[in-house]
């Protein structure tokens, strides 16, 4: 009998969402998907110190001969994502996504010279755009730059993605790709009812992922979900069908040991009538995540957590640079 894995690809597009080459090497997935925290778990395993090293190396040739450890890092940020995605992307057949800066996620037009930065970088190494995802968090600003981004045929993932709002608005925006997160949604439900179990069909995450599928297809809309953060095998069995399906190297690893029947539980070719089209602008997108204590408090914490891992990774870029710097010292006394 097919592995519960061999089964779910048959299904739905599995993304691994790792930044770990080893990781995908082993699964070989079709896509792949990074973020700054992952990006930043994998910049400490010794084994890819030299893909910072090149990235620093990399940076400090595009900047002028007089340039500050700050010029550096902030250049360098960009540039280890890229040679990480590139990595990646000689692994897998389809596309890998990498994030814009997340400090930058209330201001729109800082994301889309970012995003065309990397792109650029991308570029230098011969890679198709077509295989780029920009992934930006689903904030109005975020929305209305990958709206932009996606005129330039740059195609955009968008992320920390919590309620259904921010789901019709990438949608209507003409979006390649969103990310609806299962598992934090899971976990604020969790640490508010005091309940610490949700069978699979009644997991909060699980049910904003279902009807956001069913509506874009219902409506004929063109983007792509991806469900995304997953606590449990569970919630990635309820959304079986789904588009496509971003999962942790464990997950990946305990699916394919599973076996069993999976059931379908996502088709694109299951009709819903309903009557009602939503439209959100910037007033009624702005007022309905107020309205949604936890998607304004998920997507807030989503953005601080991937500031600081974003920050925590120039801490580790500026001491390895340090090191270069005395290694260099040395050898030429």
């Amino acid at each position: 009998m097919k592995s519960i894995l061999e089964q779910l690809s048959s299904m739905t597009v599995v993304v691994a969402d790792t930044g770990d080459l080893d990781a995908i090497k082993k699964f070989q997935p079709r896509d792949a998907t990074t973020n700054p925290s992952l990006i930043l778990a994998a910049a400490k395993n010794p084994d890819y110190i030299k893909l910072i090293d090149q990235a620093l190396e990399s940076s400090r040739k595009s900047l002028p001969d007089s340039f500050s450890e700050a010029e550096l890092i902030k250049e360098a940020i960009d540039q280890v994502s890229v040679f990480f995605g590139n990595e990646i992307l000689k692994l897998i057949s389809g596309r890998v996504s990498t994030e814009v800066d997340a400090r930058l996620s209330f201001d729109t037009e800082a994301t889309v010279r970012k995003a065309r930065k990397l792109i650029k970088h991308y570029k230098s190494f011969g890679v198709d755009k077509e295989r780029i995802l920009i992934k930006i968090a689903s904030t109005w600003e975020g929305i209305k730059a990958a709206e932009i981004l996606e005129k330039e045929d740059i195609k955009c993932n968008l992320t920390l993605l919590f309620n259904f709002c921010q789901a019709v608005a990438c949608a209507n925006a003409k979006i390649t790709l969103i990310s609806p997160f299962v598992g934090r949604i899971l976990d604020w439900h969790k640490a508010k009812t005091g309940r610490d179990n949700f069978p699979g069909d009644e997991d909060p995450g699980v049910i904003s992922v279902t009807k956001i599928y069913n509506y874009f297809k219902e409506k004929g809309f063109k983007t792509e979900v991806m469900g995304a953060s997953f606590r449990n095998v569970d919630e990635i069995k309820e959304l079986a069908g789904c588009d496509l399906l971003t999962i942790a190297p464990k997950f990946l690893e305990e699916l394919n040991k599973e076996e069993g029947e999976l059931i379908k539980k996502l088709d694109k070719n299951t009709q819903f009538k309903s009557s009602i089209e939503y439209k959100f602008n910037e007033r009624d997108f702005r007022l309905s995540m107020l309205e949604d204590q936890m998607a304004s408090e998920k997507l807030s914490e989503g953005i601080t957590g991937f500031s600081k891992a974003i920050e925590e990774l120039e801490g580790l870029l500026l001491k390895r640079f340090s090191e270069i710097k005395n290694q260099k010292l040395i050898s030429a006394t």
